[in-house]
């Protein structure tokens, strides 16, 4: 029972003859008292009453059995609430809510080593919000394990993994793909993993969070295919995702002279895109593209007078590559209203 005499959890409906003795009791200096057919327990956290324990038996094994039983519980409540205190401070850390000097001092109040290699692995779930990927992960990676799996928003588990200072990327590798593979065998599909740079201190781990982040956000403009993608492999997408809105605008002006990309046909775009496939190789292209060598240069010669760029030259097809990646990027701003 708790300390007003509400019952919190029973084995048997017993105890209701118990409960006008508690008041007295939680008063009283005693840690145990005997009433009746009942034997009461103080159980403390922090020098502060939390539960009442209640025995009911007649055997001389009563007294021995509440103690066992409130010892037990004292160590499940100290357990509970340092997992807990992990666990905020975890997601104080990721959300960079600690001054530097609490970072340190906390990490070593809950046992946390500061100076290992870890890095953070995201875990975002689409549509199938119902299925609670937190408790899957957590059963995942094991309590006893060194590695911390928290969430921080509802759609989100974030998983902050220790490495060896051994094959370090092949690991994170192995390990975000045997995180989708897991959660497709719980049947869980709709799912993106990424993750960030390995970082040293634990003070860093916030920088490697929004590293993910990042990764995570800019696969779904520019690698809409990938489930799996890392921080280092966006590449110039990276760049384009902080770009400010107007000047993506003015870019696109400039470049394209107030045509819209999306005036573009069907054909076009894809000799565009199967062009930049095959590295502005025009016999390759051809050849994919099923058409003729001369075809596919009309088509170049084509596009090149509509927008003053050759595909052809290198510096050109840079910017246009570049343009189209930008034009994406401001389609999936405006979709999400950013």
């Amino acid at each position: 029972m708790d300390a007003e005499g509400r019952e919190v959890v029973s084995t048997a409906p017993v105890f209701s003859d118990a409960v006008h003795a508690i008041p007295d009791f939680v008063v009283s200096p005693a840690d145990s008292q005997s009433a009746g057919p009942f034997q009461f327990f103080k159980v403390l956290e922090d020098q502060q009453l939390e539960y009442v324990l209640v025995v009911r038996g007649e055997s001389d094994n009563t007294l021995l059995v509440g103690r066992m039983a409130a010892f037990q519980l004292r160590g499940l409540m100290a357990a509970f609430k340092e997992r807990y205190d992990k666990d905020s401070f975890m997601k104080n850390l990721l959300l960079d809510n600690l001054l530097l000097v609490d970072i340190y001092s906390r990490a070593k109040k809950l046992r946390i080593v500061p100076d290992v290699w870890r890095v953070v692995i995201i875990i975002e779930n689409g549509s199938d919000r119902d299925r609670n990927v937190l408790e899957l992960m957590q059963e995942y990676v094991g309590v006893s394990s060194s590695d911390f799996v928290t969430a921080v928003d509802e759609s989100n588990v974030v998983i902050v993994k220790e490495l060896s200072d051994s094959s370090r990327e092949k690991v994170i590798e192995k390990t975000a793909h045997g995180i989708e593979d897991h959660l497709h065998k719980m049947g869980i599909s709709d799912i993106r993993v990424a993750y960030g740079t390995v970082v040293e201190e634990i003070k860093e781990v916030s920088r490697s969070f929004k590293e993910a982040k990042m990764a995570l956000d800019v696969s779904k403009i520019f690698f809409e295919d990938r489930t799996v993608i890392a921080y280092n492999e966006l590449g110039i997408g990276r760049l384009i995702y902080q770009l400010p809105i107007p000047l993506c605008k003015m870019f696109i002006r400039e470049i394209f002279k107030g045509k819209n990309p999306d005036d573009f046909d069907q054909e076009t775009l894809t000799t565009i895109n199967k062009f930049f496939e095959n590295s502005l190789n025009v016999s390759e292209t051809s050849r994919q593209l099923f058409i003729h060598r001369n075809t596919l240069v009309y088509r170049l010669d084509k596009l090149q007078k509509s927008t003053g760029l050759d595909l052809r030259v290198f510096e050109d097809a840079i910017t246009f590559k570049i343009a189209l990646m930008v034009v994406k990027y401001m389609k999936y701003m405006e979709q999400y209203d950013f």
